[in-house]
């Protein structure tokens, strides 16, 4: 099913739709974990589900669409296959393109995708792309339904956030049909960028999405890498648990779900955990949300 049709039907329902994120086969991760951890997570419901795909836009494209696929094949789940374009030709797109099409995916979500590193082989590869916006029509063109992503705080290469919600609106005019949201940790940043994005001419749906820290190790990375802000209360919790690991987890769990519940009670379109292929961290959002 596409995914603006999902949000259609939800909010003539007065529902918010509740979507989960995981990530396909990838170093350690077997394509048979990873197929436990889809049927662990479509167990709870959510109205779709996200697949993510390398970054710097090489390696598991494949294992993106068959995980995507089975999804929607065998677990029943709306599926969204994600597509990075920061190291591809049109080449390279016309053949991920085909990749999805062939595995029967019907969801994208349009990425630029982070910059490969120095040590990547994909490090100064020729590009015909340097924005997610420029392989969005393309995408139309093939029969997918598109979506883009958001940055409640900015992009961290836009110092701006004016100017990233412009860029924003170039997503929508490509024919982006719904939006996700980066992960951040104060709502009210939330709140302020979807009134910017209201005010720029933005009618899609923009879903939040909220990422629960279980590890300093993981929130620190997460901050460097999308530039999200750390709110006191954050702050003092990895002070409070700063020994107690497991602690510090379920913390960041029980946090992330009163964003969710907060997010929920201010109507915003859509809600997406990033599950960290998690089913812990599935069944307290969706026991929090009342689903």
């Amino acid at each position: 099913m596409h995914v603006d049709d999902i949000f259609t039907q939800a909010h003539a329902q007065g529902e918010i739709p509740v979507s989960f994120e995981m990530f396909p086969p990838k170093g350690e991760l077997t394509l048979d974990k990873a197929r436990e951890a889809a049927q662990k997570l479509s167990s709870y419901r959510p109205d779709f589900m996200s697949v993510t795909c390398s970054a710097g836009g090489g390696g598991n494209y494949e294992q993106t669409a068959a995980i995507a696929a089975m999804l929607e094949n065998e677990l029943g789940v709306s599926s969204v296959a994600h597509l990075t374009c920061i190291s591809l030709t049109r080449a390279g797109l016309a053949e991920r393109i085909a990749q999805y099409k062939e595995a029967g995916v019907e969801n994208v979500l349009a990425l630029r995708g982070d910059r490969p590193a120095k040590d990547s082989p994909l490090y100064g590869a020729p590009s015909d792309f340097s924005y997610a916006a420029q392989i969005i029509p393309a995408l139309i063109e093939a029969g997918f339904c598109v979506g883009g992503a958001a940055y409640p705080e900015g992009h961290i290469e836009c110092e701006d956030l004016a100017t990233s919600v412009s860029h924003l609106k170039l997503k929508q005019d490509a024919g982006a049909s719904f939006l996700v949201t980066q992960l951040f940790f104060d709502n009210e940043y939330c709140y302020r960028f979807l009134d910017l994005a209201e005010k720029a001419g933005i009618t899609v749906p923009i879903t939040c999405g909220i990422m629960p820290f279980v590890s300093k190790q993981q929130i620190t990375r997460m901050v460097l890498m999308c530039g999200a802000s750390l709110p006191s209360p954050v702050i003092k919790l990895l002070a409070k648990y700063d020994n107690d690991p497991a602690s510090l987890a379920q913390a960041g769990i029980d946090y992330a779900c009163r964003q969710l519940v907060d997010l929920k009670e201010h109507g915003v379109d859509g809600l997406h955990v990033y599950t960290m292929n998690r089913p812990s961290v599935a069944a307290a959002a969706m026991a929090a949300l009342g689903r």
